[in-house]
């Protein structure tokens, strides 16, 4: 299990997630990914990231197994901590962060990619925010910048899962394209970036940053502080003694979702 880097051509710097079987992120894992856009942005030879995955799906969210086996609120908070720190690089990241999603994207998936610059997916990828079937919040800030708001407020109430090609015809999804030709429409599109002046792209990812109507950062820590609450409140285990709230986060997962 690890995050793991390459450097393609001409400055495109490509982040992997692997971790069977469904990616769900272990706490180190999220706090990886951060430090991963970090390094990025600090390396004048990086002209775009590729953030994408190996295996079924993009990403499943938390590992919730390792939460379960960590005594009191550390792995809460470690979670949490490491999840708003992910999040965070990849937005500020200086250079583009173009996210390749195959298969599913749940949770804090949609964290990671909600705050990427480009998504382009797979023709069998899917997205979704399961968190109140969990007793959590979380993650309806970057679900907020793929779909207009009151579908938004559908899918967080309902627990619904919509599909790349939606989002395509939505606008936030760039390009649907076969699975087998996922990364190289990928790396066709990191090329056209990698191409322009870097200076001019690190000056336009910081100007489009500063005219966004939301501080993004801010408000997923608003929303991380009722799914505290909630926990305290011992929302959550009532919700982690029913099999059905967990099935996300299994090996058999992502399918049990798609809708």
């Amino acid at each position: 299990m690890a995050i793991e880097i390459t450097m393609q051509d001409k400055g495109v710097r490509v982040v992997t997630m692997n971790y069977p079987p469904v990616n769900a992120l272990p706490v180190q894992g999220w706090f990886d990914v951060a430090a991963a856009m970090r390094d990025a942005g600090n390396d004048p030879e990086t002209r775009v990231v590729i953030l994408r995955a190996e295996g079924r799906g993009f990403n499943a969210g938390v590992d919730i197994k390792e939460m379960q086996r960590i005594e009191g609120f550390s792995g809460l908070l470690g979670a949490n901590r490491g999840c708003y720190e992910a999040f965070k690089a990849i937005y500020e990241c200086p250079v583009p962060v173009i996210s390749v999603v195959n298969g599913f994207c749940l949770g804090g998936g949609v964290g990671l990619v909600g705050n990427s610059d480009v998504i382009i997916a797979s023709d069998d990828a899917y997205f979704g925010v399961p968190e109140v079937d969990r007793g959590a919040l979380g993650a309806a800030t970057h679900l907020a910048r793929l779909v207009p708001p009151h579908l938004l407020r559908g899918m967080y109430f309902s627990a619904r899962t919509i599909t790349a090609q939606r989002l395509h015809e939505l606008g936030s999804v760039d390009q649907v394209v076969p699975r087998e030709r996922l990364d190289e429409a990928a790396l066709e599109f990191a090329g056209q970036i990698a191409a322009k002046d870097t200076r001019v792209i690190r000056a336009a990812k910081e100007a489009l940053n500063g005219i966004d109507p939301i501080d993004v950062n801010r408000s997923y820590r608003f929303e991380q502080g009722f799914t505290f609450e909630l926990n305290l409140a011992g929302v959550a285990d009532a919700g982690a003694r029913g099999a059905s709230r967990w099935r996300w986060c299994a090996s058999s997962c992502a399918p049990a979702l798609k809708t």
